[in-house]
């Protein structure tokens, strides 16, 4: 039987992994507003720094299989703390670099750091809260509370630092976050890992890289080549032949880093298709209202920026409401009831976003979207560890994430792509994404009423 876990280790665990996945979402969104100045500086083209932003985006998401399957392996304590001097190695080299190759290679570290990190991070809280799922259920409501408010304000801060320092600031920050991230986190517990297994999955690893670096690299690049582009499309055959053998093998390895018998689990696969949802309507739309806020209605960036800052004050609220919930009554309704929200949300930017909608109508659904997200991604987070084994907890969680990641993508890529580049076609854009974005989550409540149990999370 699992100890109780003691309240004050979970906080603890619940903090120092906080600030991991704190820095991780603040640096998925810190990077855009600096790269005019970076451009100017290293004396090369916007364009050209695309992929400061993009190869840590791809890294990440590319390797987080691996870096599940590394802390459940060897530990997640060892494995979190690796990827956060890994991270903060990497953010020093972004901070130093002297040309635009330099930063990109930065970043591509970053992003492995990352990767081992998320997965871990949610695989220590889930063994601090082992046998008390209401503490659980609070403390991954404010691990998801942090990473959503960290993403909003990104660009707020990226903008403040440039403004008092240099682009340099936006990733040598990372490092006192991280130093304190590495001290909270000696004091927190080491992770069960399985029984000791033969050999090391290297064909799985391969082969999951290579599909998810070409699937996600695929979307990264459909909108500026087009798809008719040969690199393109065969990137995508590669990912897609990629991901066939890597389900095949997995299969027949006798120690697969992914065990496919997580799919087994019909919850597993409820959460892991609401939050690719979740996401690909999300981001998708957040990219699309960027465009909008500053093509239509004439907003600076700064002010576009202070437009979002009700999505944060709702993340955070809701996120605790939900892990509250969720400790009562399990994680089915929170993620119906937010997918609805969420909806509501998207419907009325479809009714209302005009060339000269005021301010405060936007706001209405400001809200309501990151209030029914901030209900239904800490229920899903919660629906997930608690229902694998504690020793796959990090594999787990990094699925989740790694299918949330290439969703997020693909709904950036979508809705950029309706969106188009001239104003006049962005508002007809913003309302047949935010039409795609309301069947969606519609769609996700529907996966949450048919495969998300009743009744209380469990005791795993």
């Amino acid at each position: 039987m699992n100890k109780r876990p003691d309240p004050s280790s979970l906080i603890a665990t619940t903090v120092a992994a906080s600030f991991g996945f704190g820095i991780i979402q603040l640096d998925v969104t810190i990077v855009n507003v600096a790269l005019p100045t970076i451009a100017r500086e290293l004396g090369t083209a916007v364009a050209g720094l695309q992929w400061v932003v993009d190869a840590y985006a791809l890294v990440f998401a590319a390797l987080l299989l691996t870096g599940g399957y590394i802390g459940d392996r060897w530990g997640a304590k060892r494995a979190y703390l690796g990827g956060i001097v890994l991270f903060a190695l990497a953010s020093l080299a972004c901070g130093l670099s002297s040309n635009a190759p330099l930063l990109i290679a930065g970043r591509m570290l970053q992003g492995l750091g990352a990767a081992v990190m998320l997965p871990c991070s949610l695989a220590l809280i889930n063994h601090a809260a082992a046998g008390h799922p209401e503490r659980r259920a609070m403390a991954v409501a404010w691990w998801t509370a942090v990473g959503g408010i960290a993403v909003a304000a990104g660009p707020i801060l990226g903008g403040l630092l440039i403004g008092v320092t240099s682009w340099r600031s936006i990733f040598l920050v990372n490092l006192p976050i991280c130093v304190i991230a590495v001290l909270l986190t000696l004091k927190c517990e080491e992770t069960p890992r399985p029984p000791a297994r033969r050999g090391f999955d290297v064909v799985g690893q391969l082969l999951g890289i290579v599909a998810l670096s070409a699937i996600i690299g695929t979307v990264i690049e459909a909108k500026p080549l087009g798809f008719e582009n040969p690199l393109v499309w065969s990137c995508a055959l590669i990912g897609l032949a990629a991901a066939f053998a890597f389900v095949h093998w997995e299969a027949r390895t006798q120690a697969p880093m992914l065990p496919l018998s997580l799919f087994k689990s019909r919850i597993f696969c409820g959460a892991v298709s609401f939050g690719s949802l979740a996401n690909f309507t999300y981001y998708g739309a957040v990219f699309v209202l960027s465009i909008y806020l500053q093509r239509v209605l004439g907003y600076t960036p700064v002010v576009a920026g202070l437009a979002f800052l009700p999505l944060t004050a709702t993340f955070l609220v809701v996120n605790i409401i939900s892990g509250w919930w969720v400790g009562r009554v399990g994680s089915r309704a929170p993620m119906m009831i937010g997918a609805l929200i969420d909806a509501v949300g998207f419907s009325l930017l479809t009714l209302v976003a005009t060339a000269a909608t005021p301010y405060w109508q936007l706001a209405i659904a400001f809200v309501m979207i990151p209030g029914g997200m901030g209900l239904g991604v800490p229920a899903m987070t919660t629906a997930v560890l608690a229902n694998v084994q504690r020793e796959r907890s990090g594999i787990a969680a990094a699925v989740l994430n790694a299918a949330r990641q290439a969703a997020g993508a693909m709904g950036v890529a979508l809705f950029g792509a309706l969106a188009g580049d001239e104003p006049s076609h962005v508002v007809v854009g913003l309302k047949t994404s935010t039409t795609i974005a309301v069947v969606s989550l519609v769609v996700a409540a529907a996966i949450a009423a048919t495969t998300i149990t009743r009744k209380k999370i469990s005791n795993i």
